[in-house]
Order: C-alpha cells, then structure tokens, then sequence
C-alpha cells in the first residue's frame, strides 16, 4: 500500500510540475509583441529570395504575388539543382532565376541555397521566402518597416497555414501546440538559446549580415532557422519572431502523411536543441499536453486533468487565427497530442539524421 500512494505521489508532483511550466509559458501570450502590420515609407531596397527545390507544383502562386511587389527590387529564385521545371516557371514569371551549384561537403540543401541567393543579391534588406509562402504583395515592406520601427536586425515571422484536407487540419493543429508548449506564442521574449523562428519567412540586412558569416553560421543544420536566431541572439543580435498571418499565408503539407513526414523530421528541433532540453520539454509536452484528454476518457482524470484540459482548450481558442480554416478536425486537434507526442519522441531517438528531397542529414 506503501508503494503505491508513493508512485501516485510521485505521479501526482509531475503532472503538477509540468502543467505548472507548461501554463508559465502559455501565459507568455498575455506579453507578446504585436503581430507584423501594414506598413511602408522609406525603407531602402529589398531583395526577395526563393530557395527552391522541385517545386514545379507550388512555387507559381507565390511569384503571382511577390514580382512586382511594393519596394521590391529584385525576386531571386535558387533552382537548387531541381528535376523538375521550378527554373522554367520563374523565369516566365519574372523572377530571377539562379542556377545553384553542387551541394558542398558539410552543408544542408537550404542553407546553401540561401547562402547562394544573399550573395547574388543587390538589395540592401534581404527577405527569404519559401516556395510555399502565399504572400500579401505588402509583405516585404511591412516587415522592414517592423524591423527598422522595433530595431529588429533579424526578423522571422509565422503565417496562417492552409491546411486542405481534415486530417492535415486535425494533425497540424495539435503539432502546433507543441510549440507553444515548449517555447510560448511568437512574440515572446526569450533567453537567446530558446529563441524560436520560422524559415518559411526571414527578413534581414544583407551587408552585415553576409559579413558575420551567413548561412556558413548554421550549414549543416537541419532546422536551420531556429539554429540561426539562436547563435545570431547569442552574438548580440536583435532578434524577433512575431505573427504575420494578415499578411502570409503557407501551404505546407497536401497530405496527412506529408505532415507526418515533412513536420516530423524537425519537430524536436534537431541539432538546435540540447538532448536533456528535448527530454524535458516531450516530458511537459506529455504530461500537460496529450494525456490529460485520454485520462479524462478513461474516466481516471482529476482536478489537474481538469485544469489542464482548459488550458489547452485556451490554446485552441488562441490559435484559431493561424489557420485559413478552422472546424470541426481542428477543435479535435487534442485527440492527436498524442501523435504529436510520439513524433517529437521520434525525432530525438533519430539524433537529427533525416532524409528529405532525396538528401540524406545528419
């Protein structure tokens, strides 16, 4: 009887540990900055630069929005050796297109082509944008007058996804929420090596920023976004990540399975973040997260189970705006925490070994 009331104890002071960290960064939404707005003026020349990759069948709508774009100069677009006719689709859509050389030793795909377009640029601010970004043709304006207004020196921002089946709503929704589990909503200010960002979207100056090193400051990484904002933080760097989703919008996965895939790989931040950081935090994810609903279920949940149920209920309700649809499969999005769960935990056992678009890292 002994061992028992002990092991509930000791159940009880986790699940209370981790709730309790897991509110204290969801309470970080009370203090966020606010989201990327509208803006233009005299602002300086921007260069728009696309890494692409086989991306014949998405990178069209994007060019649609961003060739031509208010104070944009130019629109690069890296055709990272692809096998398909991404090169063909830029140049009819008025993009410049830039043949990318064979990947160096040590380097990832997307670093390298980055590395390539801010090279080739003529801007004075850079803005990286990823083939499936859906831009407001005011985009690139609003975040270098956020950057100059804020004297942010690296800016990254979150858009509104577009999800389109039910089941890519159901998964993404609740893989989302993990973030905010572990890192609190954009906008909040952190401690340099918990520094969040978003690729999909990066906004910077060109000069300074090639002279401190460049993408040659994150070349092998997998989530090279996150591993950048952190070292650039670390260095003394302004560095921001806020919602932009008036002004972007991603469609990144088709398919259930290509959100498995595709946001698996990087969800438990490979390489960017310290294993015992990553154990701890699948354990609040796990605790505060994805069990309190199938205990509930069971009929074995209590008052903390309750609690934090609303919390994440909370979440929900907070992140309703990223997504260009919400319904039904999105307000079930917590039936799939577990899921979400079992895809960080997949991610550390893999050590960031990863394959995608026919490379393999790690």
């Amino acid at each position: 009887m002994t061992r028992r009331w002990w092991v509930k104890g000791v159940s009880l002071a986790l699940r209370v540990g981790a709730g309790a960290v897991a509110c204290r960064r969801l309470a970080g939404a009370a203090r966020s900055r606010e989201p990327v707005a509208v803006a233009a003026g005299r602002l300086g020349t921007i260069s728009v630069v696309v890494p692409a990759r086989d991306e014949a069948t998405r990178i069209g709508p994007l060019l649609e929005r961003i060739v031509g774009a208010p104070g944009v100069l130019e629109v690069l677009v890296v055709d990272d050796q692809s096998s398909d006719t991404t090169a063909e689709i830029a140049t009819a859509s008025g993009a410049t297109v830039i043949t990318g050389a064979p990947l160096p030793p040590g380097w990832a795909g997307k670093a390298w082509a980055l590395q390539q377009g801010l090279e080739a640029a003529t801007g004075e601010w850079i803005v990286t944008l990823d083939a499936d970004a859906r831009p407001d043709p005011r985009l690139p304006e609003s975040l270098v007058a956020r950057c100059l207004a804020d004297t942010v020196e690296f800016l990254t921002v979150g858009g509104r996804f577009e999800c389109p089946t039910a089941a890519t709503r159901w998964l993404h929704a609740s893989m989302l929420t993990t973030l905010v589990y572990r890192f609190g909503p954009p906008g909040t200010a952190t401690r340099p090596d918990r520094m969040m960002a978003n690729g999909q979207c990066m906004t910077l100056r060109r000069v300074p920023f090639l002279a401190g090193g460049g993408m040659a400051l994150v070349a092998g990484e997998v989530v090279e976004d996150v591993a950048l904002a952190r070292r650039l933080a670390t260095a003394g760097w302004s560095v921001a990540f806020l919602d932009a989703s008036d002004l972007l919008t991603v469609r990144m996965f088709e398919s259930l399975g290509d959100a498995w895939s595709g946001w698996g790989r990087s969800l438990a931040l490979p390489g960017a973040e310290r294993p015992s950081r990553q154990t701890f935090d699948l354990v609040v994810v796990l605790l505060a997260q994805a069990l309190p609903v199938p205990r509930l279920l069971a009929g074995r949940g209590d008052a903390i189970d309750v609690i934090l149920l609303l919390a994440r209920l909370g979440t929900l309700a907070g992140t309703r705006t990223a997504y260009e649809r919400v319904d039904a499969a999105y307000w079930l999005s917590p039936l799939a925490d577990l899921v979400s769960t079992a895809a960080i935990a997949g991610g550390i056992v893999r050590r960031g070994r990863q394959t995608w678009r026919g490379r393999a890292y790690g």
